[in-house]
């Protein structure tokens, strides 16, 4: 073989390596970038459970500040407790799910958390969407199930896969929820003016009227005063007066 042939060849094998390599790169980076949960033996209806996620940033400017997961069927909010995580996280409750948060972490740093679950629903798989938040507004949205994705490419969401239920397992009971205490009475304000004055109706006017029959009225003695008054001033007049008459 002529040189000038050997040194195509090489040329041309060189070409092709380089090109595996980047083909296999690109096909690498969607994959880079996930957010992932596990349990090391975890079975469904297991109770008191410990999830740990593991979120990693697709962002060289900004760094993780909040996960948004919304729970699959079987699991409530209620149910779900911090674990551990950042400096600084914690765990707050959402109507589907809850969310960790707190100061952003450094830039190019992943996120890990762990949360604990009362207990596992009956399932083979259980999917965990996610929302992954940076400091700069950015949001990945990893909520893809692996049927949409072509094969979990792109932002496909955690998924954790569960043994069968142990001999015996049974559902607990649901968690209650907190309700809501009712406030005491308070109680009533005084009044803030005076009464207004008060009209006797026609029967305060009736009992008025018998008392005064009856002769409670403080008027009537006083009538009945001055006339026996009267009656002696006149017999005493006419007594005088007889008496001057004889006399003359």
């Amino acid at each position: 073989m002529s040189t000038s042939v050997r040194v195509r060849t090489v040329h041309r094998c060189a070409g092709v390596v380089a090109a595996a390599i980047a083909a296999t790169l690109v096909l690498a980076t969607p994959a880079s970038a996930h957010v992932e949960v596990g349990s090391e033996g975890a079975r469904a209806l297991a109770e008191n459970v410990t999830l740990n996620f593991d979120a990693a940033t697709e962002s060289d400017a900004a760094g993780i500040t909040k996960l948004e997961v919304f729970l699959p069927k079987g699991i409530t909010p209620v149910d779900v407790t911090y674990g551990k995580g950042p400096a600084g996280w914690k765990l707050a409750p959402t109507d589907k799910g809850f969310t960790v948060s707190g100061p952003p972490v450094a830039v190019g740093e992943d996120v890990t958390y762990s949360v604990v679950v009362r207990q596992l629903p009956d399932a083979k798989s259980l999917v965990f969407k996610t929302l992954q938040t940076y400091d700069d507004g950015r949001v990945d949205r990893w909520i893809e199930l692996e049927e949409s994705s072509g094969g979990g490419h792109g932002h496909s969401a955690p998924v954790l896969e569960l043994q069968e239920a142990a001999p015996g397992a049974e559902p607990v009971a649901p968690t209650p929820s907190a309700s809501p205490t009712t406030a005491p009475p308070s109680p009533s304000a005084p009044p803030t003016t005076e009464p207004a004055d008060v009209k006797p109706t026609a029967s305060d006017r009736a009992t008025i009227a018998a008392e005064e029959e009856d002769g409670s009225s403080p008027a009537l003695p006083i009538g009945i005063t001055v006339a026996v008054l009267a009656l002696a001033g006149g017999g005493l007049w006419w007594f005088l007066k007889s008496r001057r008459t004889g006399t003359a």
